[in-house]
C-alpha cells in the first residue's frame, strides 16, 4: 500500500508539470496580454482592450502612441522582458513554496485574493454536498426497495425534471418567485450576509447567513440530486437482485436485516468511494452563472474575470493549486475503495 501511494505521488509530479507547461504555453500566444492591455488603458483606447473601433475597422494598435522606453518598462514591470523559459522556471520555483505572486488586475496577492473568495465557494459547495448526500442516499435506497412502485415512478419524474432544468435558469426562476422579482419578496438576493450582520447576535447571524444561502444552494444542488439518487438506486437494486440476498431471505432474515446488514455495505461502495473527491472539490469549485445571478463573489467569478483580464498570475496560480488538490482527491478516492471494501487490495500493484 505504501509503495502504491508513493508511486501515485510521483506520478502527480509529471502530470502537474505537464498541465502547467501546456497552460503557460497557451498564454504566450493569446493576443491582448497584460502589457497590451496596460498600453491600451494608457492610451484610452477601447476601454483598455488594445483595439480601435473607428467606423467599420477593428485594427490592433497595442504599440502605437508610446515610445520604446515606456513599452520596455511595462514589459519589465510584468516580467515579459525575460525569455518564456526563464519566466516559467521562476514561476514554478515560486509555486513550489505556494508563492503565486500578485494579481495584475486586482493588485493584491493571489493567495489573499483566493482566500477572500473562498467563503462563497465553500458555502455553495459544502451545503450542496451535504444536501446531495443527505437526500439522495436515503431516497435512492427507498427507490431501490420500492422499485416500480408509484413512489418510484413519481419521484423519478420529479428529480428528472429538476435535472433537466439548468441551474442558472432555476436561479432566475427562484428570484422571480421568491426574491421580489414578480411575486413574493422572501429571500435576499445579494451576498452571503446582510449589511448589518456584524451588529446581529450570534443566533441571528447564523439565521441571516442561512437565509441568504437558500436560493443559491437550491439552484446549485438541484441538478446533482438526480445523478446521485439514480446512482444510489441502481447500486442497491443490483445488490438486491443477487443470489446472496435470496439466501439471506431463505434463512428467515427480515427485510431490514437483509437490507442494512448485507445489502447496504455492498451497495454503498460506489457512493462512498466518490465521497473524498466530491467533498474536497466542494470547497474549491465555483459556479460562474450562479454567482453572477445572486451577486456572489466566489471562485467561479474570479476565474472568469482573470481570464478576461489576462490576469495570468491568478489564472496560473489557481490552476496549479486546484490541479494539485484534484490529484490528491483522486488518490483519496482510490484509497477509499480499500477502506470500504476489504476485497480490494493494491498489494499486487506494488511490484
Amino acid at each position: 500500500m505504501i509503495v502504491y501511494i508513493l508511486k501515485r505521488i510521483l506520478l502527480m509530479i509529471p502530470t502537474l508539470f505537464g498541465v502547467m507547461v501546456i497552460t503557460f504555453t497557451i498564454t504566450q500566444f493569446v493576443p491582448g496580454g497584460p502589457v497590451e492591455k496596460m498600453i491600451g488603458e494608457i492610451e484610452g483606447i477601447s476601454g483598455g482592450s488594445g483595439e480601435v473601433r473607428a467606423g467599420s475597422t477593428n485594427l490592433y494598435r497595442g504599440n502605437s502612441g508610446l515610445d520604446d522606453e515606456k513599452i520596455t518598462r511595462l514589459k519589465k514591470l510584468y516580467g515579459f522582458d525575460q525569455p518564456p523559459v526563464t519566466r516559467f522556471v521562476k514561476m514554478m520555483r515560486s509555486y513550489l513554496v505556494f508563492d503565486f505572486g500578485t494579481s495584475y488586475y486586482y493588485h493584491q496577492s493571489v493567495a489573499e485574493l483566493v482566500v477572500s473568495r473562498m467563503p462563497v465557494s465553500m458555502s455553495l459547495g459544502l451545503w450542496g454536498f451535504l444536501i446531495v448526500y443527505g437526500v439522495c442516499v436515503p431516497l435512492g435506497i427507498k427507490k431501490a426497495v420500492s422499485d416500480g412502485s408509484r413512489f418510484d415512478i413519481i419521484s423519478s419524474s420529479v428529480i428528472l425534471v429538476g435535472y433537466a432544468i439548468p441551474g442558472f435558469v432555476l436561479g432566475v426562476l427562484l428570484i422571480v418567485l421568491f426574491g421580489g422579482g414578480s411575486f413574493w419578496s422572501i429571500f435576499p438576493l445579494r451576498g452571503l450576509v446582510s449589511d448589518n450582520w456584524h451588529e446581529l447576535s450570534l443566533g441571528m447571524k447564523v439565521l441571516d447567513y442561512l437565509w441568504h444561502m437558500v436560493l443559491p444552494i437550491t439552484a446549485t444542488a438541484i441538478g446533482s440530486l438526480a445523478v446521485m439518487t439514480m446512482l444510489t438506486k441502481n447500486s442497491f437494486l443490483e445488490e438486491i437482485r443477487k443470489q446472496y440476498v435470496l439466501t439471506a431471505r431463505a434463512k428467515g432474515l427480515s427485510e431490514n436485516q437483509v437490507l442494512y446488514k448485507h445489502v447496504f455495505r455492498n451497495g454503498i461502495i460506489p457512493i462512498i468511494t466518490g465521497f473524498p473527491g466530491y467533498f474536497v472539490a466542494s470547497f474549491f469549485t465555483g459556479s460562474l452563472l450562479i454567482e453572477t445571478i445572486f451577486s456572489l463573489n466566489g471562485m467561479g467569478l474570479l476565474a472568469y474575470e482573470s481570464v478576461v483580464n489576462r490576469d495570468y498570475p491568478v489564472v496560473l496560480g489557481t490552476l496549479y493549486f486546484f490541479t494539485l488538490i484534484g490529484l490528491i482527491s483522486r488518490l483519496l478516492s482510490d484509497l477509499s475503495y480499500v477502506l470500504v471494501d476489504p476485497r480490494i487490495s493494491f498489494e499486487g500493484l506494488d511490484e
